[in-house]
């Protein structure tokens, strides 16, 4: 399934897989399905779907993620304001708490 994408090509996501330890944490709180394990360690699989909440940087215990959290819940609760429904971030489909 594909997931809204934001403005392309502006992501402040970074991945350092030499930090890397392959846990899989990011895949399980990231509510976009943005990452992927490949050969035993994480890899982005579309930079565009990320929407910077922040949840797989604070959930990476060896620090190999870091990305500016915020900009893309910011837009997802300015978008439910504006549409008259709840504000949200898409972040209670996740298993995480992001914002």
């Amino acid at each position: 399934m594909k997931t809204i994408q934001y403005i392309r090509n502006v992501v402040t996501l970074k991945l350092d897989v030499n930090l890397c330890n392959g846990c899989g944490m990011c895949i399980i709180v990231c509510p976009h399905a943005v990452f992927e394990i490949n050969q035993k360690k994480v890899r982005i699989n579309d930079i565009d779907d990320c929407m910077e909440c922040g949840a797989c940087a604070l959930n990476c215990k060896p620090a190999a993620i870091s990305v500016k959290s915020g900009v893309g819940c910011a837009s997802g609760i300015i978008r439910g304001i504006l549409a008259n429904s709840d504000p949200s971030c898409d972040c209670s489909d996740s298993k995480s708490s992001c914002c």
